[in-house]
């Protein structure tokens, strides 16, 4: 996938495109059936076309919500990075990164159907949920996107929210989800479990050689679930070299040690010596939450609760290996 981060990039780009355009924090099972029909339209018209028909995701950095209301706090599901790779599994040709910036965000609406949309990305087709909203105060709907479209010769196609036990899927009810710690209906509206990716927390001696299966991630910026302890996995490394362990792990502030210090905490189960440094890649997957954080009376109690955890983690494993 071709990712494209300016306008400037995009003098390059002369081919017609089926496009759509949004946040995708998450990229999430409504997002990826808009995605999947505009990959299914561009093929269709490169064939009826004879052209190179592009499928093309539109999307900003940052969150427009952190330029337009800076006090209220948004963690995203998937970072950019994470959010591309995602993109890119789709099958999409191209993702354009517009930069999300107070000027950016003053354009009308038609001048950003002109300039970005027939001008830059040569758009004949443009997918849309049917709340979506643009343009300076977010002035202009799905109705004036179809109107443009009629000024400006691309098509418009509407899109009614994907609903999943009664209710849309939607980027925010995700995040809710994932603040709760609830990690089987995050799951399923994702269409995936929810992962992170991190470093090593610095400072811990890790060495060439590491060889106790405990590791605590580097401060994470973005969403996390709620304080407590959950079954996951890790991946260490990146590549063909990479290994996933099963583990257990506490996201919280280590109450029963007195003084609050919040750390992401895995406890690695099928653990091998393996090489690892501050700057290996780490990605944790939260499969299903145990139990909420607890202050124990003592170390010694906590260190029981730890044992019961581990056990109803090689449970689960066992039971999931049973049935794939």
């Amino acid at each position: 996938m071709k990712i494209f981060r300016s306008l400037d990039d995009l003098t390059t780009h002369t081919a017609p495109a089926v496009l759509t355009i949004g946040n995708f924090d998450g990229v999430h099972r409504g997002h990826r059936l808009v995605i999947d029909n505009v990959i299914a339209r561009a093929r269709e018209l490169s064939v009826a076309t004879g052209q190179n028909v592009q499928a093309i995701a539109v999307t900003f950095d940052p969150h427009p919500i952190r330029v337009l209301r800076p006090e209220i706090p948004v963690s995203l599901i998937t970072p950019l990075a994470q959010k591309l790779e995602l993109l890119a599994a789709t099958g999409l040709d191209a993702a354009f990164v517009i930069p999300f910036t107070p000027n950016f965000s003053t354009q009308t609406a038609r001048a950003f159907a002109t300039h970005y949309l027939r001008d830059a990305l040569h758009a004949v087709e443009v997918h849309e949920g049917e709340n979506f909203r643009f343009g300076h105060s977010a002035a202009a709907d799905i109705n004036g996107l179809t109107h443009l479209g009629g000024d400006l010769n691309f098509a418009v196609r509407a899109y009614q929210p994907r609903v999943l036990r009664g209710a849309p899927i939607s980027s925010t009810r995700i995040r809710d989800l994932i603040a709760e710690g609830n990690m089987a209906q995050t799951r399923a509206l994702l269409g995936r479990p929810f992962a992170i990716r991190s470093t090593p927390a610095s400072g811990r001696g890790y060495g060439t050689r590491y060889t106790v299966p405990t590791i605590n991630l580097a401060p994470y910026a973005d969403l996390l679930p709620a304080n407590g302890v959950y079954i996951t996995t890790l991946r260490i490394g990146q590549g063909p070299t990479a290994r996933t362990f099963n583990g257990v792990t506490n996201a919280g502030n280590r109450p029963t040690f007195g003084v609050d210090s919040f750390a992401v905490e895995s406890h690695l189960l099928n653990f091998e010596p393996i090489a690892l440094t501050e700057d290996t890649p780490l990605e944790l997957t939260f499969l299903h939450r145990l139990r909420g954080e607890i202050r124990f009376p003592t170390p010694e109690a906590l260190r029981a609760q730890i044992g019961q955890d581990v056990r109803q983690a090689q449970r689960y494993f066992a039971l999931c290996s049973t049935l794939t």
